[in-house]
């Protein structure tokens, strides 16, 4: 048996119990009888709409949680100048490597890796740089439409 179906034969017993009890006490005490059995209804109800709201609400929030998440919104400033530092301090020895390898095309190689890496780098941070989807920062964080987000 399920919640509802559980709530839903409780209902049944109330009105049942309420039904008994106004034929045991007469039509004098009909309005009180009621009066009371709606007032339990009302309860179930305004109990349902809570749970139902707060499910929304926890799903909104677990939505904003991954939102946050993005790339952009996790690196600061001081990560991209770090990951631009070690990519300089690397590409000294690895210039070196490649040139005295292969020469210039080892050299050319070595500089497409360093650039490509950067630029995947850029990218990720930046999600509008390369003529992607930009995203305003100023937005007030409501969409138009249910399903607007990607």
């Amino acid at each position: 048996m399920t919640g509802t179906d559980a709530r839903d034969t409780d209902l049944k017993k109330e009105l049942d119990a309420t039904l008994h009890a106004r034929r045991e006490l007469g039509d004098e005490y009909e309005s009180a009888l009621v009066d009371s059995f709606l007032e339990k209804v009302d309860q179930r109800i305004d109990g349902a709409v809570e749970r139902r709201v707060r499910r929304q609400l926890a799903e909104q929030q677990m939505q904003t949680a991954r939102d946050s998440r993005s790339p952009r919104a996790t690196d600061s400033w001081g990560e991209r100048f770090g990951f631009g530092i070690v990519s300089l301090v690397l590409a000294v020895p690895l210039s070196v490597i490649g040139g005295g390898l292969a020469h210039l095309p080892g050299l050319l190689a070595t500089w497409a890796g360093i650039v490509g890496v950067n630029v995947v780098q850029a990218a990720r941070t930046n999600p509008g740089l390369f003529g992607g989807r930009r995203t305003s920062s100023q937005g007030s964080g409501w969409e138009d439409g249910a399903g607007a987000r990607s």
